[in-house]
Formats: structure tokens, C-alpha cells, sequence
């Protein structure tokens, strides 16, 4: 009898070195000084909207209730955060260039798809995270650039024909503006363990590119036309991440 104030004493120190253990395992995982790395996958939700085509050559101007639609895209992407104190920290964030697509709407529906094209938009964005350093549960807000640039710019012959006036080998390029971007992002991330964490956030872009047009039948310029297409992007991701 006399020995089970030992055991029940043995048997509370055990407990106690074992919550002691559980909070240890995920303690500090967002602290000063981590580094927290994220795979995970991007959905961009686009807002769009566009200017009707204007021709500048020949001096047509505006075609009358022409436009065009952009698609939504998916991609993988990586994010790399740094913490610099317990709540503050910055992320790149950096994706595969989704592919995104071009349809005609208003008068250019009938000619269906217009063009496809390659979007690159990393984005540097300062965060501040809620709560202490050992929650599991951290929301945090943040705001940032993104510098967007695009390649693989195609156009179908649909486009071509309507920029060359259906001239028999006439071809269309585009050049699209590059541009910055402002980043509003608002997100949470929830630790596994020490290491280990998951995370999801939505960030958008208020963003606009020009489209420049060139038709030309063999090597000869035949016209010159634009459009200002809105992106405006709802972006969310989400990521499985590992702190080091």
C-alpha cells in the first residue's frame, strides 16, 4: 500500500513528459528563422473580360461588338517561405506556366477558339501569420507583386483568317504585354508535426495585358489590330509543406 503514491507518482510523470512530448513535436514549427517549403497545386479562376478588336491598319477602329473570353487553368507550383520573427514572413511563390485559352465572344463566338497562350506570374508576398509560433491551426493575410510575362503565344486560323480578311495563306501573331501586379492573398496552414504541414489560400490578381496583332499574307503586313484583355485572376492553392 505504501508503494502506490510512488506509482501513481511515476505514472504522472509519464503523462506529463508526455504532453510535454506532443507539444515539442510541433513547438516553434512557424517560428523566427523557419524556412517552410510547399508543393502543391494552382487553380486560376479567371474574372475576364475585353475590349472590343480595333484595327489600327487599315483604319477601321473598333469592330462593333466583338470580344473575347480566357479560360480558367491549372498548374503545380512551389512556394518558398521564410519567417523572419514569430508572425511575419515572406513567400515566393513560383507555378508551371498554366496554359490559357483564347474564345471569341459577342460577333468573334462563330470563329470558336482563338489562340492559346503560356502565363509566367511569380510572386513575392509578405505574410502575416496569426496566433503563436506552436498552434497547429495559423490563418495569415498577406500582400505582394506578381511580374506576369507570356510565351508560346499561338493564334488559330480562325483568328488569321479574320485579321487578313480570309486572304488565302494569311498567318497572325500576337505579342502580349508584359506587366506588375498587386497580390491581395488571405490562407491558412495547419501543422502535422514538427515538420511537416498542410495549406491552402486564395490570392487575387487585378491584372490587364495587350494584345497586339499582326496579319500578314507571306511576308507582307496586311493589318494591325489590338485588343485590352481583363485577367483579373482569382488564384487558390493548395500544398502540402515541409519545414526546415
Amino acid at each position: 500500500m505504501k508503494k502506490r503514491p510512488h506509482a501513481l507518482s511515476a505514472v504522472s510523470r509519464l503523462a506529463t513528459l508526455a504532453l510535454l512530448a506532443t507539444a515539442a513535436c510541433h513547438a516553434g514549427a512557424q517560428s523566427a528563422g523557419s524556412n517552410v517549403l510547399s508543393l502543391g497545386w494552382f487553380h486560376f479562376g479567371m474574372r475576364d473580360s475585353s475590349s472590343p478588336l480595333s484595327f489600327s491598319q487599315p483604319s477601321l477602329g473598333a469592330v462593333p461588338g466583338s470580344g473575347a473570353s480566357v479560360g480558367d487553368a491549372n498548374t503545380g507550383g512551389l512556394s518558398y517561405t521564410h519567417f523572419f520573427t514569430n508572425h511575419f514572413a515572406l513567400a515566393l511563390d513560383v507555378g508551371a506556366p498554366p496554359k490559357f485559352n483564347l474564345n471569341g465572344s459577342g460577333t468573334l463566338a462563330p470563329l470558336g477558339h482563338l489562340g492559346s497562350a503560356q502565363q509566367w506570374s511569380p510572386a513575392l508576398v509578405a505574410k502575416w501569420f496569426f496566433g503563436e509560433a506552436n498552434d497547429r491551426l495559423r490563418p495569415f493575410a498577406g500582400v505582394g507583386a506578381a511580374y506576369v510575362w507570356y510565351d508560346n503565344v499561338t493564334l488559330s486560323p480562325s483568328l488569321a483568317g479574320e485579321v487578313t480578311g480570309g486572304a488565302p495563306g494569311g498567318a497572325a501573331s500576337a505579342d502580349l504585354s508584359s506587366s506588375w501586379a498587386p497580390v491581395a492573398d488571405l490562407g491558412f496552414t495547419y501543422a502535422l508535426d514538427k515538420n511537416w504541414s498542410i495549406g491552402f489560400s486564395v490570392s487575387y490578381l487585378p491584372l490587364k495585358t495587350d494584345a497586339d496583332i499582326t496579319g500578314r499574307v507571306g511576308d507582307t503586313v496586311v493589318s494591325r489590330s489590338s485588343t485590352r484583355l481583363t485577367l483579373d485572376p482569382v488564384v487558390s492553392f493548395l500544398s502540402i509543406g515541409y519545414r526546415f
